[in-house]
């Protein structure tokens, strides 16, 4: 039988890391770790993972202002954009 730990290995878990998935790739570092106690590699791994994971959920709504004024003022000149393409169309 087919156990999930199976599949676990380190491009599984930097493709997790790179989804944002930290959980996950936390507990397949920890798994490769308990495996292979010696492997200082995935150790380093298994931190580096924890901090990013940690700036990640640090990040606070306010961090989102500036993406959201972004987001609205692109917006609003695709929609100028748009109004500009219709009118001249009708010339």
């Amino acid at each position: 039988m087919i156990n999930n730990n199976d599949f676990y290995t380190v491009t599984l878990a930097k493709v997790y890391e790179d989804q944002g998935h930290w959980e996950k790739a936390v507990e397949i570092y920890r798994y490769l770790l308990e495996q292979e106690p010696d492997r200082k590699d995935f150790a380093e791994a298994l931190a580096e993972t924890k901090r990013k994971m940690d700036e990640a959920i640090k990040k606070t709504p306010d961090d989102l202002i500036p993406l959201f004024r972004e987001w609205i003022d692109l917006l609003l000149r695709y929609s100028r954009l748009q109004k500009l393409r219709r009118f001249k169309s009708q010339l």
